[in-house]
């Protein structure tokens, strides 16, 4: 065996392999593969981008996004955090009124992070556009180590209150001794760091586990043919959605007299996990009601904007995609 390579775990590789091994150890997953038909949707995405015209454009992440919110809402026990203690076989479910997104990022340098979108359910495609924008900024005068490592400090503190006193011991060992060492900033340098302004930087805050894990698997690799049939779950959480990339695929559609044929359309595959100590299949169907009401219809995601941009020159062209929409389904009506 010749090793052509050898990479000992920096901080972010170290928080990855720690969270993901408790999620497949604790949590019993469940998965759900949906498969959204998003013709009408993507015409109705790219007619509310031309109509923007100075206005920043809204990305495709950043509307499946929204789309998944109002799933969310639908659905609000998939939005929640669950205390479980397999010894005495108890626990509770607290439900979030607040959608926070855990969202995996790719950095360019290569390297992940997850960021906290919060409030995310409560706002408009505007206000979401606005704060990626601000996160990725804010990325650009950031200490990724010294962000992650003040998470992972946090974490063993937790662990120590509840009485974790070996696993804290050989946390720090793992963190401060050997070839595994994080190197973290000290004197001049990490004053200076620190006298950054927190809202120009991310913080614990930033990196601190939402209420569900969204992931954009597609925006890594846009040409893919396959899709997510599971991933991981990160506790406290209940549930994690794995969105793919649209693949144009053949179709069964029926028109207005009952006849069917073939045509070619265009699938978002959404891969849908969640913690079966928590919810059955049964808690996710508002969910897949909701998103089949969106996809059906999507004239809606006009509404998604804010109303200083959905003013008396919006209204027509919004009243004239769903007039377009209705006439189309009337020869072509997916099931």
């Amino acid at each position: 065996m010749t090793i052509t390579n050898t990479e000992h775990f920096g901080i972010q590789r170290k928080i990855v392999a720690n969270m993901t091994t408790e999620s497949w150890q604790n949590i019993p997953h469940a998965a759900f593969m949906y498969e959204a038909d998003v013709t009408d949707f993507m015409e109705a995405y790219n007619q509310l981008n031309a109509s923007r015209k100075n206005a920043p454009k809204i990305t495709i992440n950043t509307i499946l996004l929204k789309v998944l919110c109002e799933g969310l809402k639908a659905a609000p026990a998939m939005n929640a955090h669950i205390h479980y203690n397999g010894r005495f076989v108890k626990g509770r479910i607290d439900t979030v009124k607040e959608i926070n997104i855990s969202m995996p990022m790719i950095l360019p340098n290569g390297e992940m992070m997850t960021i906290n979108l919060r409030d995310f359910g409560s706002k408009t495609l505007e206000e979401m556009t606005a704060y990626i924008a601000d996160v990725q900024k804010r990325l650009e005068k950031t200490n990724l180590t010294e962000a992650m490592y003040s998470v992972s400090l946090d974490n063993t503190i937790q662990g120590l209150k509840k009485g974790k006193i070996l696993q804290t011991v050989f946390r720090i060992s793992g963190a401060r001794l050997g070839k595994h060492k994080i190197s973290t900033l000290g004197g001049k340098e990490k004053r200076t760091y620190e006298s950054i302004p927190e809202h120009h930087r991310i913080t614990k805050k930033d990196i601190e586990p939402g209420t569900v894990t969204i992931s954009n698997l597609g925006s890594i690799y846009k040409g893919q043919r396959g899709f997510a049939t599971l991933l991981e779950i990160i506790p406290p959480q209940v549930s994690a959605f794995g969105i793919g990339s649209i693949q144009e695929r053949p179709c069964v559609v029926h028109d207005e007299f009952g006849g069917k044929d073939i045509a070619i359309r265009k699938i978002l595959p959404i891969c849908i996990a969640f913690d079966h100590r928590a919810l059955d299949f049964g808690d996710i169907v508002p969910l897949l009601k909701r998103l089949d009401a969106i996809f059906d219809k999507p004239a809606e995601i006009y509404d998604w904007c804010e109303t200083k941009d959905r003013g008396l020159h919006e209204v027509p062209h919004k009243a004239r995609f769903a007039a377009e929409q209705s006439s189309s389904k009337k020869k072509n009506v997916i099931f």
